[in-house]
């Protein structure tokens, strides 16, 4: 059973404003053209642990992550793992995407999220 609520580090609620701020033309792009209107609550830029992650749904206990060039050297890659292991223990699942996958194929990404949301609710409702 998922904890209901998550940790947070509320030292990081600061930078977490900051980057709501200055966000990547990417995640600009997903804000504005989907999730900001979606119909169930998705957050950007929000404090669960000791990270900031991209977008937030609550209800579908759903992180989403937009993925640039640093998440591909060695140390990024690690990282990843290493929070998403963390993220999981929480009963969250993260789902990643490329920022070119963003640029090429929003439509196929935004279906991506819609699926994965409506399956999440499910399965916590279940």
């Amino acid at each position: 059973m998922p904890i209901t609520n998550l940790p947070y580090d509320g030292r990081l609620n600061g930078r977490a404003f900051d980057l709501r701020h200055e966000m990547t033309p990417q995640e600009k792009r997903l804000w504005y053209a989907y999730l900001r209107t979606y119909p169930v609550k998705v957050y950007r830029q929000r404090v669960i642990e000791h990270f900031i992650v991209d977008f937030y749904c609550p209800l579908a206990r759903l992180v989403i992550e937009l993925d640039g060039s640093q998440h591909y050297t060695e140390q990024g890659k690690e990282y990843d793992e290493q929070r998403t292991a963390i993220l999981e223990q929480y009963g969250v699942q993260v789902l990643r995407f490329t920022n070119l996958d963003v640029d090429r194929h929003l439509d196929a990404v935004c279906a991506q999220i819609d699926s994965t949301i409506e399956r999440r609710v499910a399965e916590l409702r279940g």
